[in-house]
């Protein structure tokens, strides 16, 4: 079995939104739209790349890929969260758990060095223009993206195959879907060994490719302020606020998330803090890449004068 002896509890309870009972019709409804929005949003912005060979460059093939990996990263834990919605408290079985729990993380620090490589892309661009061509070839690209795919396999691997081969002292997580932290407070005897594994593993999934993308503007900021020409310095500029805006509210929520010691956390705050960067950070990638991206727009709306000429 890929994630060993899953000890004696067979299903876990995730008890969800169970203390705002309330407002769980609600809920529903704005996640549900949320979901099917991202869906869209993300499907769109992948098409309309792929389907436009002027926007066949490193930068939009990473960003289909963030687009796909949106899709994955959200369609992990939203059925879970739905169903939680609707029955009330969901049994999950461990195996079901461990394996929501591995593609979470997979999929979420993909994304953590997926916005490395965007950064490092764009820092190639805006200082080597020259070269940018040669440098960010295909192959280039591609082992990119497989890099950021092999380190979320392996932070998966170790966090999956240690939680769930650990013994169990209950089956009652205080979360709507098999998240990290929840599921230490089951562990038996001290876990003060397992808090500091999820803190080493989070400073090398995110404060690794983090410290990469801020050395990557670093050296773009001091590249452009070079520039005599104020409209280059603005074009330079508006090519990578969308990704700074994804990277500040990705590595926000993340990093508050499993950057702190297991004393400081409270179950109402990191429900909102999942929430933030698993669901809504999803959403409003296409929105930010899109509504702030020149090439984007121009795509879409080429697109939708096409559909207008088919109808």
């Amino acid at each position: 079995m890929i994630f060993g002896n899953l000890s004696e509890v067979s299903e876990f309870r995730l008890l969800g939104f169970s203390e705002i009972s309330h407002l769980q019709p609600l809920l529903f409804v704005v996640l549900l739209s949320l979901y099917v929005l991202t869906l869209m949003a993300n499907t769109v912005i992948a098409f309309v790349i792929n389907d436009d060979n002027t926007l066949h460059t490193p930068m939009y093939f990473f960003l289909t890929q963030l687009s796909c990996l949106d899709i994955c990263y959200l369609s992990v834990i939203i059925p879970t969260i739905l169903e939680n919605l609707t029955v009330g408290i969901v049994s999950i079985s461990k195996t079901r758990c461990a394996m929501q729990m591995f593609f979470f993380l997979f999929f979420g620090v993909a994304e953590c060095f997926l916005l490395a490589a965007m950064a490092l892309d764009r820092s190639i661009a805006i200082c080597y223009p020259l070269h940018y061509a040669v440098i960010m070839n295909s192959w280039l690209c591609k082992s990119l993206v497989a890099g950021s795919y092999i380190c979320g396999t392996a932070v998966g691997l170790v966090h999956t195959t240690i939680t769930f081969s650990s013994p169990l002292c209950g089956s009652a997580v205080d979360h709507f879907f098999c998240e990290i932290q929840p599921l230490l407070d089951l562990l038996c005897g001290n876990t003060s060994p397992r808090e500091i594994q999820v803190i080493v593993v989070a400073v090398f999934a995110i404060l690794s490719p983090f410290f990469l993308i801020i050395y990557s503007y670093i050296r773009i900021i001091s590249t452009v302020l070079q520039m005599s020409s104020a409209e280059s310095q603005q074009k330079a500029f508006s090519t990578c606020s969308s990704h700074l805006l994804v990277v500040i509210l990705f590595y926000g929520t993340a990093g508050s998330m499993y950057l702190r010691p297991k004393y400081s956390y409270c179950a109402s705050v990191d429900k909102f803090l999942s929430l933030s960067y698993s669901v809504v950070t999803p959403l409003l990638n296409p929105v930010i890449y899109s509504l702030r991206n020149k090439e984007v727009k121009g795509a879409l709306r080429k697109k939708w004068r096409k559909i207008n000429l088919v109808w």
